[in-house]
């Protein structure tokens, strides 16, 4: 079973994202949930291209949250790089 574990930028953007969305009290434990799968199934999630090719994405608790992480096999663990709102502009799925 693979560990789990969160850069310290994907924690900061997840308290970013409850402080400024007002998200409810118990998300952090809905995304320790989501994540929870990777520790059996690293590769679960959908790979990315471009700039982020080598990393991976899955669905939070939310449809329009990504938790964009990468598999280090040798270390056999999962790290969660960045949490983001897939709706701005700015993030990991963008075209633009």
């Amino acid at each position: 079973m693979a560990s789990v574990l969160l850069a310290p930028r994907a924690v900061a953007e997840l308290e970013r994202l409850i402080r400024t969305l007002s998200l409810p009290y118990d998300s952090r434990e809905r995304v320790r949930a989501a994540l929870d799968p990777l520790g059996d199934f690293p590769r679960l999630g959908a790979p990315l291209h471009g700039r982020w090719e080598g990393y991976r994405f899955v669905l939070g608790p939310w449809r329009w949250m990504l938790l964009v992480y990468v598999f280090d096999e040798d270390a056999d663990a999962v790290f969660v790089v960045t949490i983001q709102d897939s709706r701005s502009a700015g993030s990991v799925t963008s075209t633009g």
